[in-house]
């Protein structure tokens, strides 16, 4: 076999520029990563090199939008949870808590920079959902212009910044390093006239690959002629690591214009379906239902996959997307690119459904980084599509592009600055130089798709492979240009690829193998690391693991039991646990804890009372500390319910320092919020004792924490009342006034939920009797004085359960218990309740690890 070229064939540069740093790219990532560079370092200097013009690539053909945790009702760990489903076992956990943590920033910064997202008739972000995500998160401009307008406003701003030099139609050709191997520049040749034509040097401290991705490497695509794998290609001929290339996204609806047609072919947005739109065959069924609980908006992968199912059964070249009922109006409003696209076709989506089929379209795989966007090449980065940051595993969730690209950009950025480099002398590394035949590339690209592309099975990779290597020999002299030096790039990408995709036997994400059609975690819940050598392409597994930082933990059965004998989902409390880790550590670790503290010290802890009250929580703070990388041990010196005085010995935790320290302000927010909560209620209850009266709570709880408070109201004596607005009817003041009176409301009430209880809130004696009436269980007396309550419990005379709310205080509870009430409700406990003081305090460290 001939080998891959490690170096292309190109005359020597005619013409040097210099930089603090080089930028390969010009879309979201590249031009973010140079304003924000030129924003933290007031005297740097950026060169943006760039395929096309500045406005070009990948970033403007954006339909979608971005993704970002801008709801209040959102949060972070949802995003992050979506992200990881998507993966499919394969993100970097930490990598993923850094992009939805940071995103939202990152987003505003892009706003601040001229970006105008839609908006609603109030004047805020409109928020829409696509494919695999359980919120609405996603923000959108012109519609389905999202990428336009990002891009748009970036090079404005970019055209603004003096300190930022762009260099048009030029392609990157190979790294320039110096004598210890470190990045000082790059080599490109620049297409036109002027006095940077030809091949020239670009010196500096660092180079960025910004590059996009690589979708010309098949027949049919979404991407740009640029997109020819140039920056992936570059980085191998460099000695880079590149990952996971073997997982290249399909999008699921592209529109079909014909089995001839090939290049770039105009997106069918996700979005279209996340509004509404259906998948239907030929016959006009749907058939996305019992595929995926998410049906016609699942994940990427499982819809292209669906489709290409379809296809083959039914012998279609295509399937169908049906919005017909979105209208005139819809299309022109939330869609009008894909509208005119359509109808340049001569498709009318407003009365007819749209041909779609599965293309090339996204590339989850790239050149490995760390969290700060550094390759495994000194001085070299690389952020975007062309990176391979563990952010989307094995496919990405739909929308999270754009966000990666700005929040890495802006990570390099941050770390260019706070470590600049000089740029070293260049040196010959001595590797062989070579160049594909150029005509050889629509051929690459017919075979990859047959063999490569959605479908793949160790026949067709074997078939694919032959015709690459067959490609790489040709019987005549290839001159430099920039056709042959694309076509070099496109082959070397394509060999990685369709090694990585042959070498892993399973199916997993938007990697899937006829011949090995089951997801295998056992064996391939690994990584594909390829390098370019010597003697040719070679592949490396690398074990999945987290990087440093807390991990998702799994609860120990008894553990697990015990929470749900209290009534608290054990999956809900870790998701719950994990979102305040996300706040506390963003993905990355207890700086303090990592400086100050040895890594293997070990210690025990003991969790103490500072003060007198009622404990409740205890198991919530073990599920906690289950979260130490490290692992923690623990014993209960108390239960929940207990009295505890001051100095009392709650619980005793054994596991490394740094671990202990990390966990100990999130496991005691919880615990001492719900020894709070029990500790009042015990005051509460213990004010009415001799009496037949239970305290109890109402729905004024924080969000997330409903189930937990009432808990701990439980733990302080109290009781429940209801647990939402779904299981107890509760007729107020303003139902009535809706309903035209409380015996209507009562019945409509009746009518519509003939089987749940029927509680109705009164503040006078004279409702009392209408609602017995109509069959009331539960009175609920408002504001009511102890006279009135007295009055009230003898009106009623056992008929209905009488509860006392609003108004009351400690020292009136005893008076208005003795008047024969059922319930005294008190909102305070759990939306007021101070918190009881409880510390962690070490009493023992052991650098050797031994305890």
């Amino acid at each position: 076999m001939v080998a891959i070229p490690r170096r292309l064939t190109a005359p020597a540069p005619g013409w040097t520029v210099h930089a603090d740093v080089v930028v390969i790219g010009s879309g979201i990532a590249g031009l973010t990563l140079a304003l924000r560079y030129t924003e933290l370092s007031p005297e740097g200097k950026v060169l943006v090199v760039t395929k096309d013009t500045l406005s070009a690539g990948s970033t403007r053909w954006a339909q979608g939008g971005i993704a970002a945790v801008l709801d209040p009702e959102d949060t972070p760990g949802e995003h992050l949870r979506d992200t990881l489903v998507a993966g499919v076992g394969l993100c970097d956990e930490e990598a993923v808590r850094v992009l939805v943590t940071e995103g939202p920033d990152a987003l505003r910064r892009l706003m601040d920079r001229g970006a105008r997202f839609d908006r609603d008739a109030r004047g805020e972000l409109q928020l829409t959902r696509e494919g695999g995500h359980r919120r609405n998160r996603i923000v959108h401009a012109g519609g389905d212009a999202t990428g336009a307008e990002v891009q748009r406003a970036l090079v404005a701003a970019a055209a603004a910044e003096p300190r930022i030099e762009v260099i048009e139609h030029a392609l990157a050709l190979d790294l320039l390093k110096d004598g210890d191997g470190r990045a000082c520049g790059v080599t490109l040749h620049v297409m036109g006239e002027g006095a940077r034509d030809g091949v020239g040097a670009a010196r500096a401290g660092a180079v960025v690959l910004a590059s996009g991705g690589m979708g010309q490497v098949y027949a049919s695509t979404t991407n740009p002629v640029v997109s020819t794998g140039d920056g992936v290609a570059l980085a191998l001929r460099a000695g880079a690591v590149v990952r996971d290339i073997e997982f290249v996204q399909f999008h699921p609806t592209v529109l079909w214009l014909g089995e001839d047609s090939t290049g770039q072919q105009p997106l069918v947005s996700e979005a279209v379906r996340g509004e509404g739109a259906v998948l239907i065959d030929a016959d006009g069924e749907r058939f996305m239902h019992g595929v995926h609980e998410l049906a016609d908006l699942a994940p990427r992968d499982v819809v292209a996959k669906a489709i290409t199912r379809k296809i083959r059964e039914t012998g279609a070249d295509h399937v169908h997307l049906d919005a017909r009922h979105f209208g005139e109006e819809k299309w022109r409003a939330r869609f009008p690119t894909i509208l005119a696209v359509c109808r340049e076709h001569g498709i009318d989506p407003v009365t007819e459904p749209i041909p779609v089929a599965p293309a090339a379209h996204y590339a989850s795989g790239g050149v490995r980084t760390d969290l700060r966007g550094r390759t495994t090449v000194p001085g070299l980065y690389a952020c975007g599509e062309v990176a391979c940051t563990g952010v989307h595993g094995a496919n990405r969730l739909a929308s999270n592009s754009l966000l990666e690209g700005l929040v890495f950009a802006e990570r390099i950025a941050r770390d260019l600055v706070a470590a600049p480099a000089e740029p070293g002398e260049p040196v010959d590394d001595g590797h062989p130089e070579g160049l594909v035949d150029p005509r050889t590339r629509p051929r690459i690209q017919n075979h990859m798709s047959r063999g490569a592309g959605v479908l793949r099975s160790d026949r067709s990779l074997i078939d694919v492979s032959r015709a690459l290597s067959g490609a790489l020999w040709t019987p005549v002299a290839v001159e430099p240009c920039t056709e042959s030096w694309e076509a070099t790039n496109l082959l070397t990408v394509a060999c990685a690829l369709t090694g990585a995709a042959t070498e892993r036997h399973e199916t997993r994400g938007s990697h899937w193998r006829e011949d090995h059609p089951a997801r295998d975690d056992h064996h391939w819940r690994s990584h594909i690391d390829v390098t370019l050598e010597e003697e040719g392409l070679f592949m490396r597994h690398a074990a999945h693991e987290e990087r440093p930082g807390h991990r998702p933990a799994e609860l120990p059965e008894e553990l697990s039991a015990e929470l749900a004998g209290l009534g608290v989902d054990p999956a809900r409390l870790l998701a719950l646990v994990n979102e305040a880790l996300t706040e506390d550590l963003a993905g990355l670790r207890d700086v303090t804890s990592a400086a100050t503290i040895p890594a293997d010290q070990t210690a025990v802890a003991d969790v103490v009372a500072r003060a007198d009250g009622v404990v409740a929580g205890l198991a919530v703070m073990e599920a906690v500390f289950r979260h130490a990388p490290g692992g923690v041990t623990d014993e209960r010196r108390a239960k929940d319910g207990d009295r505890v005085a001051r100095g009392d010995v709650l619980m005793t935790v054994r596991g490394l320092t740094a671990d202990l320290l990390t966990l100990e302000r999130t496991a005691l927010n919880f615990l001492t919020h719900l020894s709070g909560i029990a500790t009042l209620t015990r005051r509460w209850v213990d004010a009415v004792a001799g009496t037949t009266a239970r305290i109890r709570d109402s729905r004024k709880t924080l969000p997330g924490l409903r189930v937990l408070e009432k808990y701990a109201v439980r733990c302080g004596g109290g009781v429940n009342h209801r647990m939402g607005l779904h299981d107890a009817a509760l007729i107020k003041d303003n139902h009535v006034v809706a309903a035209g009176g409380v015996a209507e409301a009562f019945r409509a009430v009746r009518r519509a939920y003939p089987d749940l209880p029927i509680e109705v809130e009164v503040d006078r004696i004279d409702q009392i009797e209408p609602v017995l009436a109509e069959g009331a269980e539960e009175i609920l007396l408002d504001n009511f004085t102890v006279e009135q309550l007295a009055e009230a419990v003898r009106l009623v005379d056992g008929r209905a359960r009488l509860e006392s709310s609003g108004g009351l205080t400690l020292d009136t509870a005893a008076a208005v218990a003795a008047t024969g009430v059922d319930y005294l409700a008190v909102g305070g406990l759990t939306h007021s309740a101070p918190a009881l003081d409880i510390a962690l305090d070490l009493r023992e460290a052991d650098r050797s690890g031994a305890l």
